[in-house]
């Protein structure tokens, strides 16, 4: 039997804030329970980790992703690639609904994914970048006065479409059908703006674009206030922005970021697969976890559970 590979970690920050790309890995081989850790440790004080030119097809994503906890199924009302339940393959040159828009993934419901891998596969000659942001960063710098009250603040979210905030592309047959596939089973869930860190203690913002109302909030102040949170989120200097190669692999820690997939790459193919980890309800600076209002999101969090996922 081969003895798993222990391999010495180069981790360079790609941006001041958020971000660091490691090589030195082949995320395909059979890593060590170090090797795992080196990782695990660079993604908690990063945020996002990426690495260039990995040789991974569909299971040794899903293996590498079950190093670290339990895949969830792909999403919860999008349907999963065929023969891969974990994958939610995103092509971007066939499929509406791209994701240009600020977001923590699948925060609509109560115990929203601990992180997500994602895998290039089709990348178009120019455009198509993702820009992640650092909310714990961006909690900390809120002027005192704001951050004690997001500290009291609670936000519903859900995946009901927002149709304020649509745009004249969104009027497709395409999106239209999107937009029935993704709110067939509607999900509602009060999370607190401020969470807690399970693994650091660090406090971060639970935003994005999810959130329809603060709770007790009139419709208009929500998003006042929404704005002026979120705009903190967004600042350039809690940003990094990567620019995809066929081969790279991006893994976010899904409890301190937001994301936005850049949509300047007209109709060009882009293809990229996710994979997301099952994650814990967030709490509150006051210990009180998330509440779900509407939808059980347990099939999506513990339908391919494995004996010994995240262990080694």
């Amino acid at each position: 039997m081969t003895a798993p590979t222990q391999t010495a970690l180069d981790v360079a920050k790609v941006a001041g804030n958020i971000g660091a790309e490691i090589s030195g890995v082949d995320l395909a081989a059979d890593l060590s329970a170090g090797t795992i850790a080196e990782i695990r440790a660079a993604l908690l004080e990063h945020k996002v980790v990426f690495f260039r030119g990995q040789d991974l097809d569909q299971a040794a994503h899903e293996r590498f992703a079950r190093r670290f906890g339990t895949p969830t199924t792909a999403h919860p009302t999008i349907p999963a690639l065929e023969g891969s339940p974990a994958v939610l393959d995103l092509d971007y040159g066939r499929t509406a609904g791209r994701a240009n828009h600020w977001h923590t993934d699948v925060t609509f419901v109560r115990h929203p994914p601990l992180g997500s891998i994602l895998r290039a596969v089709t990348i178009p000659p120019y455009g198509g970048d993702t820009v992640w942001a650092n909310t714990a960063a961006a909690y900390t710098n809120l002027p005192a006065e704001l951050r004690e009250l997001a500290d009291r603040l609670w936000a519903v979210h859900s995946n009901s479409y927002d149709y304020a905030a649509y745009k004249p592309s969104d009027d497709t047959d395409a999106a239209r059908r999107q937009r029935e596939v993704f709110t067939s089973t509607a999900y509602e869930t009060e999370h607190p703006v401020v969470r807690v860190h399970p693994e650091t203690g660090e406090r971060s913002l639970v935003l994005g674009g999810f959130v329809r109302r603060f709770t007790g909030w009139s419709g208009d102040d929500s998003r006042d206030l929404f704005r002026l949170l979120q705009s903190h989120v967004t600042e350039l200097e809690n940003t990094v922005r990567w620019r995809w190669a066929p081969g790279d692999v991006a893994f976010w820690d899904n409890r301190a970021t937001q994301h936005y997939a850049v949509a300047d790459y007209g109709t060009l193919p882009r293809r990229v697969q996710r994979i997301t980890l099952a994650g814990d309800a967030p709490v509150g600076v006051d210990g009180s976890h998330s509440l779900s209002v509407t939808g059980d999101d347990t099939a999506y969090n513990t339908a391919l559970a494995q004996p010994g996922d995240g262990e080694r």
